[in-house]
């Protein structure tokens, strides 16, 4: 995982291919996407896009869900063994996969367990039959007939944050638990290389998620595994029992935190489950990464899915303010800190958007003219970097200096290392390093002012070979 460069893809909204027929009433593919309309992104589009993928250095794909549902984000499940036909069936799963073979690209799905939808066939079988129903101890419900669709009434089952599109699984059902388990065996035995986990909190059923890793596991020794867990997941990685590793959003506030600053939209970041604010100096931020390092084992580390925003946040670009600078110091922060980076789809040209719905526009292909060049070279080239420098993937991290808006740290292993200065103010700053000597630049405009020390320009970063 520590040689892993993710991309996450909202297939909806990536890119659509005239191989899957469309439906009549599609959103425009430019126009802002709302909650409920569908674009028609495919995975043949996604098949055609792949060059972009290997051109940037992506080797690993998460996929938003893909199986068969009545919403553009597929997070409400009609049928988990099979391929949604806006995306183009199984046919063009199949394609993806050996496409992504061929160009060595890992595919990662998403795995909703914890609840379903009004479709599920065994949901629909109890708002058809009422208690006569076969499938009543699927879920829990608390009287029939059930009100699924009176918005203003909370609805009688238990449902995900009570929303009644999203029926929760009785996973104390043993038939439940096998359901799911053969779910995440399928696709592992079609091919994929591992689950991401939505709100696996929410199941806590004693020993389902160890069971789901054994099983799992025993078809595909190498398959990843990570859960969506928005704080301190070391309870969930540390003992190898459950997941390989977590969606890293404390570590994406401070990222975005020391980076940005007083720059963060307050009022894009509001509707978000992320605390952005306060501002954090160097110091600060020194402090939230020895506090993130303690949390967790090296391996831990190496295995977190690190990011700036996902299809839950609102983009990287508009948390800023919209300033690129900022996107851009993140990016190092991110590529350089252990655990493998990953890309929310059209970050790399600067795509803008507020949280739900609005950070999931469709990319922008026929307005190439719009993106940010200057973003999209920062994103390859530190992809490129870290691809061909072992220490950013797998050296120990250690911290040299923080004074004021100035942080920097190495990463090092018994071959050598990297040392990276972020300087996130406006103005000129310096640093001397008591134990590390500065070799020559890899990254960056910074200057080596001595065999110890350095000096960035304002709103800057670079990364210098370590001469120790």
């Amino acid at each position: 995982m520590a040689d892993a460069i993710f991309y996450q893809i909202f297939p909806d909204r990536f890119a659509a291919s005239t191989r899957v027929p469309k439906p009549a009433n599609l959103e425009a593919w430019d126009a802002p996407p709302s909650r409920h309309g569908y674009k028609g992104g495919d995975l043949y589009g996604v098949i055609e896009h792949l060059d972009w993928l290997t051109d940037l250095g992506i080797n690993a794909i998460y996929f938003n869900p893909v199986f068969q549902s009545a919403s553009n984000h597929r997070y409400h499940t009609h049928d988990y063994f099979l391929i949604d036909p806006l995306l183009g069936g199984d046919q063009a799963f199949e394609a993806l996969l050996s496409a992504c073979r061929d160009r060595e690209i890992r595919v990662v799905l998403d795995g909703v367990f914890n609840h379903a939808s009004r479709g599920f066939f065994r949901f629909n079988d109890i708002l058809e039959n009422g208690s006569d129903s076969p499938w009543l101890d699927w879920f829990t419900v608390d009287q029939v007939p059930l009100n699924a669709y009176q918005e203003n009434q909370k609805p009688n089952y238990a449902a995900w944050w009570n929303d009644p599109a999203l029926p929760r699984l009785n996973t104390s059902n043993p038939a439940v638990r096998e359901y799911l388990m053969e779910v995440a065996e399928y696709w592992i035995r079609r091919g994929i290389d591992g689950w991401r986990f939505d709100v696996p909190e929410e199941i806590v059923i004693k020993g389902f998620w160890e069971e789901m890793r054994q099983r799992v596991r025993a078809i595909n020794p190498e398959a990843y595994l990570v859960g969506e867990i928005w704080g301190p997941a070391n309870a969930w990685i540390d003992d190898g029992t459950r997941f390989d590793g977590a969606m890293n959003y404390p570590l994406t506030e401070s990222n975005l935190r020391f980076s940005a600053g007083e720059r963060i939209d307050q009022e894009v970041v509001a509707p978000v489950n992320l605390t952005l604010s306060p501002p954090l100096d160097a110091a600060g931020y020194a402090a939230a990464v020895a506090e993130h390092l303690d949390l967790y084992a090296p391996d831990a580390h190496r295995a977190n899915l690190n990011l700036l925003g996902s299809h839950d946040t609102a983009r990287v670009g508009s948390t800023v303010g919209g300033d690129s600078d900022s996107v851009k110091l993140a990016a190092v922060l991110m590529f350089t800190f252990p655990g493998a980076p990953c890309i929310y789809y059209g970050d790399e040209v600067g795509v803008l958007g507020g949280p739900d719905p609005d950070c999931r526009a469709g990319f922008p292909w026929d307005r190439s003219d719009e993106w940010d060049r200057g973003l999209l070279e920062t994103f390859r080239s530190l992809i490129a970097l870290r691809s061909s420098e072992d220490s950013l993937r797998h050296g120990d991290y250690q911290t040299l200096t923080a004074d004021r808006d100035l942080y920097a740290f190495s990463r090092t292993t018994d071959q050598g290392g990297v040392i990276v200065g972020v300087n996130v103010g406006d103005g000129v700053a310096t640093a001397e390093f008591d134990d590390q000597a500065v070799g020559v630049r890899l990254w960056g405009d910074g200057t080596a002012t001595g065999p110890n020390s350095v000096s960035l320009v304002g709103r800057s970063a670079t990364i210098w070979r370590s001469a120790r």
